[in-house]
């Protein structure tokens, strides 16, 4: 890619996924890459993995099958504006090889699966224990979910920028569980996707009501999300950063 080209680093950190069941493609998802004490992990949803519905188990795939393989396309070592493709194994002798929260277990619709394929790979994570510059985000204001709406990639493998709104209150649990929602138009692919709150520089509302001047790219990791509450509505579902700390945290 031409060295005149900037790309935000948000583009390069969602990375498309391809769920398969031995040589049959089942799914595009995306997911995203933290660093947990033993390694790094691929955050991304658990029904993507598992293949199957949240709420009842039924398969996700017209076909019945559910994934054994996720395969991930990485950004290339050294030469930014190039992908290549590892296999992850989903199972070891039947046992999923992803981690669930620790208290939530299959409740909540995030997983972290450790990396094991990393040759020639370069990775761009982000910091699930610190998100990112304490800019205020309530409701209504812009946030990104950044992926792979129908697997479709903007150039080479960067990520769809869909933008939309905060719904409800951050920081209240939504349904009881560490979830918030976002207005947005997003589409099957994005389940996985980081959703961010972004901006090149300026001046920022932060959360202790004072304002700040910052330059340059300015990211705030808000969550992993998971997909619409229906298929009538927009609302997104939106898995807050703070847990995903909580299970990155116990994988060492």
């Amino acid at each position: 890619m031409p060295n005149e080209v900037t790309i935000a680093i948000p583009s390069v950190r969602s990375l498309l996924i391809e769920m398969w069941a031995g040589p049959q493609p089942l799914a595009t998802g995306t997911a995203f890459v933290a660093i947990a004490p033993a390694g790094p992990v691929l955050l991304t949803n658990r029904h993507n993995v598992t293949g199957r519905r949240q709420d009842n188990g039924q398969p996700l795939s017209p076909t019945g099958g559910v994934p054994d393989t996720i395969r991930v396309v990485h950004n290339r070592a050294g030469k930014l504006g190039e992908w290549l493709t590892r296999d992850e194994p989903l199972y070891a002798s039947g046992t999923p090889l992803w981690r669930e929260h620790p208290d939530l277990g299959a409740k909540a619709d995030f997983v972290a699966l450790p990396l094991t394929a990393l040759g020639e790979v370069e990775l761009h994570s982000y910091d699930v224990a610190n998100p990112g510059p304490p800019i205020r985000c309530g409701p209504a204001q812009t946030v990104s979910v950044v992926g792979f709406p129908f697997g479709i990639q903007a150039g080479g493998s960067l990520a769809v920028w869909a933008t939309g709104f905060i719904a409800s209150e951050p920081d209240i649990n939504f349904g009881g569980l560490p979830v918030f929602l976002v207005d947005c138009r997003s589409r099957p692919g994005q389940s996985g996707s980081a959703v961010i709150a972004y901006g090149n520089g300026g001046v920022f509302a932060m959360e202790d009501g004072s304002s700040a001047v910052m330059a340059g790219e300015v990211i705030r990791l808000l969550g992993i999300y998971s997909g619409r509450i229906n298929e009538q509505s927009d609302l997104g579902i939106v898995w807050k950063v703070t847990a995903l700390n909580e299970l990155v945290a116990t994988i060492g």
